[in-house]
C-alpha cells in the first residue's frame, strides 16, 4: 500500500441493476414500462436552447411550487435534488450526525448502508420478521436516527399509517426518514403525517410512478426547518444541482394528474394479474404493493432462473445475500412483457421439473 492510500476513504459502492444496450424485456430496475405525460414530450420539443447556456434556478422554484401545491404544502415545505438518490444522500449528510447508530432494515434499499460508511454514520439493521416484515418494538429503542422505505425494497410489502405512526411516536428525539419512492403503487402517504410530526421527513421520486428514472428528480417534504437545513447543506455542496431540462419537464411531469393516475391504475391492474399467474406456477411472494414483485419458487433455483430468463432477454434482478439468496425482484411491465415473462417460465418449468 502506498502511502496517501491509508487516508484514502474507501467503501463498498452500491451496485445498480443492469441497463442493457440491446433490446430486451425489461424487468429489472423498477421503471415505469410507459411514457411520461404528454407534457414533458411537449416542453422538451418547444424548448428554448439558448437556455442551457445559463445556470438553472438553484432554488428550483418552479418546480418546488408547482410540487407544493399538488400536495397542498407550502413550497418552504419541499426540497429537490437529482434523484431521490441525491435526495437522500443529502439527508444522511445533514440529519444522521449523532454517536449513536441510525436504524434501518437488514433487508432493505441497500443504498442506506453505503450512505452510512461513506459519511461514516454508525448504524444498526434490526431484522424483518420471517414474513419480510418490520418490526416496530425493534425501533423503540435509543438511536441516531430511523430511515426505512415504504413500501420496503426488495420486499414490496406496504406498512399502514398507523404503524409509520407508532415508530414515530417512539422516535421523536432524532430524525425519522420515510422513502416512498413506491408509495403511489400502494396506499396513504406518510405526507399526512408532517404537519403532526416536526422530525419526519418524507422522500418520493419522479423515476417510478411519473416515468422519469432518466431525468433524475427526487424531492422531500418536511416542515420548513428541516427543509432550510437541507438547503443549507445543499448550497455548500453545490448550488446548482438540478438541471434545467430536468425542472422544466419536472412540472408538467406534476401538472398532468389524470395521465399519472391512469398509468398507475395500469401498472397496478398489470401487478395483480401477474400475482395470480405466478402463483398458478407455485412462486411465493409477500403481497406486492409496489410495481415490483418479490418471488422464490420452492423447488427452482433463483440464480439459475435469472440466468435463464436473461438468456432469453428477459431481464430481472437477482440481489442475493443473506435470507434472500433465493428470491427475484420482477419488476411490472406492460401486460405484454408480463405475459412474454409468464410464457417463457411455463415452459422453462415444464422443461426442467425442478432443480434445487
Amino acid at each position: 500500500m502506498k502511502a496517501f492510500e491509508k487516508n484514502i476513504r474507501k467503501v463498498e459502492p452500491y451496485v445498480p441493476g443492469e441497463q442493457p444496450q440491446h433490446k430486451v424485456i425489461k424487468l429489472n430496475t423498477n421503471e415505469n414500462p410507459y411514457p411520461p405525460a404528454p407534457g414533458v414530450k411537449e416542453a422538451l420539443m418547444n424548448m428554448d436552447v439558448d437556455r442551457m447556456r445559463l445556470y438553472p434556478d438553484p432554488t428550483a422554484g418552479n418546480l418546488v411550487h408547482t410540487l407544493a401545491e399538488y400536495y397542498g404544502v407550502k413550497d418552504e415545505q419541499v426540497f429537490v435534488g437529482v434523484g431521490s438518490d441525491d435526495v437522500l444522500a443529502m439527508c444522511f449528510l445533514t440529519f444522521f450526525n449523532s454517536d449513536k447508530p441510525i436504524l434501518f432494515p437488514d433487508i432493505t434499499y441497500s443504498f442506506y448502508k453505503v450512505w452510512a460508511e461513506l459519511y461514516r454514520i454508525p448504524y444498526e439493521c434490526p431484522a424483518l420478521d420471517d414474513n419480510f416484515r418490520i418490526v416496530k418494538e425493534d425501533y423503540y429503542k435509543e438511536n441516531g436516527g430511523v430511515i426505512f422505505p415504504n413500501p420496503n425494497a426488495p420486499t414490496s410489502i406496504y406498512e399502514d399509517l398507523d404503524f409509520i405512526e407508532d415508530i414515530l411516536k417512539h422516535n421523536q428525539d432524532v430524525i425519522v426518514i420515510v422513502d416512498e419512492a413506491y408509495i403511489d403503487f400502494a396506499g396513504k402517504s406518510a405526507i399526512e403525517l408532517i404537519d403532526k410530526y416536526e422530525n419526519l421527513i418524507v422522500v418520493q421520486t419522479f423515476s417510478k410512478a411519473r416515468s422519469m428514472a432518466g431525468m433524475r428528480i427526487g424531492y422531500a417534504i418536511s416542515n420548513p426547518i428541516l427543509i432550510k437545513y437541507l438547503n443549507d447543506a445543499k448550497y455548500s455542496f453545490n448550488s446548482y444541482t438540478m438541471n434545467q431540462t430536468s425542472l422544466i419537464c419536472g412540472v408538467e411531469a406534476v401538472k398532468d394528474k389524470a395521465y399519472f393516475e391512469e398509468q398507475v391504475q395500469k401498472i397496478v391492474d398489470t401487478r395483480e394479474w401477474a400475482k395470480e399467474e405466478l402463483r398458478a406456477l407455485g412462486f411465493e411472494f409477500p403481497d406486492s404493493k409496489s410495481n415490483f414483485i418479490f418471488v422464490t419458487h420452492p423447488k427452482f433455483s433463483a440464480k439459475k432462473l435469472f440466468e435463464a430468463l436473461k438468456k432469453a432477454n428477459i431481464y430481472v434482478r437477482f440481489l442475493g445475500g443473506a435470507r434472500i439468496q433465493e428470491y427475484l425482484r420482477i419488476s411490472v411491465g406492460t401486460r405484454e412483457e408480463m405475459e412474454m415473462l409468464i410464457s417463457f417460465l411455463k415452459e422453462y418449468m415444464k422443461e426442467n421439473k425442478g432443480e434445487k
